[in-house]
C-alpha cells in the first residue's frame, strides 16, 4: 500500500499511474475525494495515508517543511518517504533533519509531467538520489520503475541540482520570457520559431508557484540566469556595434 500527501496535477497523474498496481491512499488539503476515486484511489486522513509503508510527498517545495513536520510523528519506524520535487538538496536537507533516523529516504525527480506523460512513461526518466535507503529497498524500486519503460538515472542531489538549474529552471525561464514578451503562432514562421512556442506553450501549463520554487530553492539557479542574460546582452551589443 502506497500512501500520496498531495493532490495537485502531478500528484494525480502518479496516483493514477501507481493506481494501476498498488493500492494508494491520497490525502489533499482540500476536499478531492471525487478525483481521487476516479483515479482509482482511496481517500484518506493525513494520519492513515503516514502510517502507509512507502509515503509518497507530491506538494509544493515551499510547503514541503512544513509537510514533513506533520508527518514525522506519524510514520512508522520501518516506512520509506519519497519526494517528487523538481530539486534535490534543499528537500534532502529537510527530511535528514525533520524525519526520524528509523525512517528511510528516497530522493526522487521525476522528469516529466502530466503534459509529457500523459499516454505513457515509456521513455521518460527519473532521477533516484539514494540518501538513506538500503540496498535490496532500492533495486526493488529500480526494477519496478524500469518495468515501467522508465529510465533511471542515479546521481547526488548537488549533482542534480547544478544540471537542472539549466536543462529545467533556465528553460522555464526562458519560456516565461518568451511569454512575457508576447510570443504568439505567425503565418510567416520557422521550425526554430516553432519549437521556441513549444517550449512557451509546456511551461505555460505549469504553475507560477511551481517555476518559483524551482528557481528559490535550486541554489544554482540565479548563476545559470545571469549567466545567459550576460550571454544575450553580449550578443545584443556586438549586434548594436557598427561596422
Amino acid at each position: 500500500m502506497i500512501g500520496i500527501l498531495g493532490f495537485g496535477r502531478f500528484g494525480k497523474l502518479m496516483t493514477r499511474y501507481l493506481a494501476a498496481d498498488f493500492g494508494v491512499k491520497v490525502y489533499n488539503r482540500s476536499d478531492k475525494a471525487e478525483e481521487i476515486i476516479a483515479g482509482g484511489a482511496e481517500p484518506a486522513s493525513l494520519e492513515v495515508v503516514c502510517s502507509q509503508r512507502v509515503v509518497i510527498v507530491a506538494v509544493p517545495i515551499s510547503m514541503f517543511g512544513r509537510t514533513l513536520a506533520l508527518m514525522a510523528p506519524l510514520l512508522p519506524a520501518d516506512s520509506l518517504v519519497v519526494d517528487v520535487c523538481s530539486v534535490k538538496e534543499y528537500p534532502v536537507r529537510l527530511m535528514k533533519d525533520i524525519l526520524p533516523p528509523s525512517v528511510s529516504i528516497l530522493a526522487t525527480h521525476p522528469m516529466f509531467g502530466p503534459d509529457s506523460a500523459a499516454e505513457s512513461l515509456r521513455g521518460r526518466k527519473i532521477v533516484l538520489c539514494a540518501e538513506r535507503i538500503k540496498g535490496a529497498a532500492m533495486d526493488k524500486i529500480k526494477t519496478y520503475l524500469t518495468s515501467k519503460g522508465l529510465e533511471v538515472i542515479e546521481t547526488t542531489a548537488e549533482a542534480h541540482d547544478r544540471q537542472i538549474a539549466i536543462s529545467l529552471a533556465l528553460t522555464h525561464f526562458i519560456g516565461r520570457s518568451l511569454s512575457a514578451f508576447g510570443a504568439r503562432p505567425l503565418d510567416v514562421d520557422t521550425e526554430g520559431y516553432r519549437r521556441l512556442l513549444h517550449v512557451l506553450g509546456v511551461v505555460e501549463n505549469d504553475t507560477w508557484q511551481l517555476f518559483k520554487d524551482m528557481n528559490t530553492y535550486n541554489a544554482y539557479a540565479a548563476e545559470s540566469r545571469t549567466r545567459f542574460m550576460a550571454a544575450a546582452q553580449k550578443i545584443h551589443q556586438r549586434l548594436s556595434q557598427k561596422e
